[in-house]
């Protein structure tokens, strides 16, 4: 009992969150477009720039987490492409979202919830593979014409390689500046949970076939890549729990802002991703009962 009290406490306010940006988005239907665009923009890159650089970060001891989250992204399209040709599926429809889950909107508050802050800089190491491999590997599977040379000019890939910079070489920030640095981030994760259920109640679930298959196949697939791996990674018990709850993951909404972005069936893709996140109230939990310390 005391175990799945605590697993309510972890979900119940990433959740919850979510929840009021759902009833929010239906009572006033805000345009979060400018919201979005600070919070990738300042907020978040802040939070990724404070977690990585707060703290000394050991570049060799973070690799295999990296090359495991790669290898879920990467291996769960793998996994699944041959299954969406056999369903008649289109692949740069289906593929996307079942690879690029929700590490920011709900990975990072999940992981700070669920094992505290020593697992913030592990977090932001997965989000942020997911998000290179989003904006180079996502955007080329929808357009073979996308250039690379743009993640150079997103401040979310400038705040990465500023904040590695600092952790690697143990360069600390004067403490005002670190401490405004660290409170512009703390805005980003309430802010993503909150625009997430807002996003959400815009769906519309004609496609609702196609989400529920996701919804299962998404974790169904992060999962046994993560699984399949764990025996070849130098992990820790904490990096573990992490990289299987990072499989565990649902779609990311970006997915259907991309999908918008490329006219590439926007309306099934937001079925897929809002169905996905719905599911995900019952594979976390089940994930989370397997992974929390003293489970």
């Amino acid at each position: 009992m005391a175990l799945l009290l605590r697993i309510f406490g972890i979900i119940f306010p990433v959740f919850a969150v979510a929840g009021i940006g759902v009833l929010y988005g239906m009572r006033h239907r805000p345009d979060m477009a400018v919201v979005n665009r600070l919070n990738m923009e300042v907020f978040a890159p802040a939070l990724v720039f404070w977690a990585l650089a707060d703290k000394p970060f050991d570049l060799a001891a973070n690799l295999g987490l990296a090359f495991g989250g790669a290898a879920v992204v990467l291996g769960s399209g793998l996994l699944l492409w041959p299954l969406a040709r056999l369903l008649g599926l289109d692949v740069k429809t289906f593929l996307p979202p079942m690879m690029f889950n929700n590490s920011g909107n709900m990975g990072i508050p999940l992981a700070l919830f669920a094992f505290g802050e020593p697992a913030l800089q592990a977090a932001v190491v997965l989000f942020v593979v997911e998000m290179v491999l989003h904006f180079t590997l996502g955007f080329y599977i929808l357009d073979h014409t996308t250039r690379f040379s743009r993640l150079l000019r997103m401040p979310m890939i400038l705040a990465t390689l500023a904040g590695l910079g600092c952790g690697i070489a143990g360069l600390r920030l004067p403490g005002p500046l670190a401490e405004t640095v660290r409170l512009l981030g703390q805005v980003s994760v309430p802010l993503l949970l909150f625009s997430l259920g807002v996003r959400l109640r815009e769906v519309d679930l004609r496609d609702w076939r196609t989400g529920v298959l996701g919804a299962v196949l998404c974790p169904l697939s992060g999962l046994a890549m993560a699984l399949a791996l764990l025996p070849l990674l130098a992990l820790d018990e904490l990096q573990v729990a992490q990289l299987l709850l990072f499989g565990a993951l649902p779609p990311a909404v970006l997915n259907v802002l991309v999908a918008e972005q490329y006219r590439q069936e926007p309306e099934r893709v937001a079925s897929i991703v809002m169905i996905g996140n719905l599911g995900a109230l019952v594979t976390l939990p089940l994930v989370l009962f397997f992974v929390l310390p003293g489970a």
